[in-house]
């Protein structure tokens, strides 16, 4: 339910801005979800936000702004067609 909890918290229009630009919502959830378990990891590196954001600001919103300024990068796979199985010959004995 942790998609849940994130969505929650995400400001409602730098969500439908990133969405946008993502084009997909469930990818978007799960970019947001991740990058939120990087900067609640903390420890510098990837555990700092990659964007000036306000102490106030919650952690799926700096995500969302990360995307938003393209600090984050992610691909979608080529979707490929679904191709039925063909049937292997029983040998006899």
């Amino acid at each position: 339910m942790l998609a849940n909890s994130i969505l929650e918290q995400m400001n409602a229009e730098l969500c439908k801005r990133a969405n946008e630009k993502v084009g997909n919502p469930n990818v978007l959830v799960n970019i947001v979800s991740r990058r939120v378990r990087q900067l609640n990891a903390g420890g510098g590196g990837l555990g700092r936000p990659l964007v000036d954001v306000p102490a106030s600001m919650g952690l799926a919103d700096i995500a969302l702004t990360e995307i938003l300024e393209n600090k984050i990068g992610w691909e979608l796979p080529e979707e490929v067609a679904a191709v039925r199985p063909i049937a292997k010959k029983r040998k006899k004995h």
